[in-house]
């Protein structure tokens, strides 16, 4: 029985924080140690010029984002990991899906539809400002996803329209030219979590409101103690539920050691000694990694050469499909 394939992409904008570790990392590096799931992880650098257009943030991003994975774990034997960029038959099966993607449904993509609708709400032009990397970005996605016939696609409720909108990309492909690409299945991860950041908003980076993940021992513990509580006093008892100390506790905590934090929030714990025990216990799972993170940065050679190593595995897979593409719609040899 063939192994079902998983593929999960990282946009190389940003320092990963203890939120997308919760919610993304940490669920996609055990997935990555499963005999029965063929893993593909891959750095959307191409992704990130939509966003971003300073070349060293986006490298900067990429270096430390390789080095986050690496850290934690991720299985590179049992796994692919791999930088988009460094998979041209990816751009190739891009244009080739552009030639089948419909702009109405182009138009009905969200990240697009919110961006003219926030120049409309300002009196601009609906399409000021917007560049066809974002108008046309599900289609990059669709091809990221369809380059290696990704069965399950992991993606939070936000992303549910890409993977539909490849799915129909790839029936319109396969209608006109014939059975090439699985039709993906997004998986909705409804039990990963979402962290509050240090305001009590979804931790984020767009909120500025973020805790990084590998932050030396003092700034994680500075950053612990600003997150947001109320004015409850030690001896009253507190609201767990509604509390971002809680919650951030909760995400790394056995289930022993969140029904004791309950108790002691019932019982009135003051904010400074569950800050404590909250650093104590983030920090506690995450120095031998933050230890790795920091080594591994130190050696970017090592980095390039597993995602180099990567990228070989990676295009096992992306030439003979693209091949069959080019096949398919025409783009042969002349005989």
């Amino acid at each position: 029985m063939s192994k079902q394939r998983v593929l999960t992409g990282i946009t190389t904008t940003g320092t990963p924080h203890l939120g997308n570790y919760v919610g993304a990392i940490r669920p996609a590096i055990q997935a990555s140690q499963r005999a029965d799931v063929q893993s593909f992880y891959f750095l959307a650098d191409f992704h990130a010029l939509i966003k971003c257009q300073e070349p060293d943030l986006v490298h900067q991003s990429t270096r430390e984002i390789a080095a986050t994975w690496l850290a934690l774990g991720l299985d590179v034997n049992n796994a692919i990991f791999y930088r988009q960029s460094d998979v041209p038959e990816i751009p190739e099966l891009c244009w080739v899906l552009t030639c089948m993607a419909a702009k109405g449904l182009m138009n009905r993509a969200h990240a697009y539809k919110a961006s003219v609708d926030v120049n409309v709400a300002n009196g601009d032009d609906p399409d000021f400002g917007i560049t066809m990397g974002l108008y046309s970005y599900p289609i990059l996605m669709a091809a990221d996803i369809l380059m290696f016939n990704a069965n399950k696609v992991p993606v939070g409720r936000d992303q549910i329209q890409h993977i539909e909108m490849a799915r129909d990309i790839a029936g319109r492909f396969n209608h006109h030219y014939g059975e090439h690409f699985v039709l993906p299945e997004a998986l909705v991860e409804e039990s990963s979590a979402i962290l509050q950041g240090l305001d009590g908003r979804k931790m984020s980076k767009s909120y500025g409101n973020t805790i990084p993940l590998f932050l030396p021992e003092k700034q994680l513990k500075k950053s612990i103690n600003k997150i947001l509580t109320n004015l409850l006093e030690p001896g009253q008892a507190k609201d767990p539920d509604t509390s971002p100390v809680f919650q951030i506790w909760q995400a790394f905590a056995t289930p022993a050691q969140t029904a004791d934090m309950r108790q002691q929030f019932a019982d009135g714990i003051g904010w400074g000694e569950a800050k404590r025990q909250l650093f104590e216990l983030v920090n506690g799972q995450l120095a031998e990694a933050r230890d790795k993170y920091e080594a591994l940065l130190a050696n970017p050679a090592h980095i390039e050469e597993v995602l180099q190593q990567g990228a070989e595995k990676a295009r096992a897979y992306s030439k003979p499909l693209l091949e069959k593409v080019r096949e398919a719609v025409g783009i042969r040899k002349i005989k």
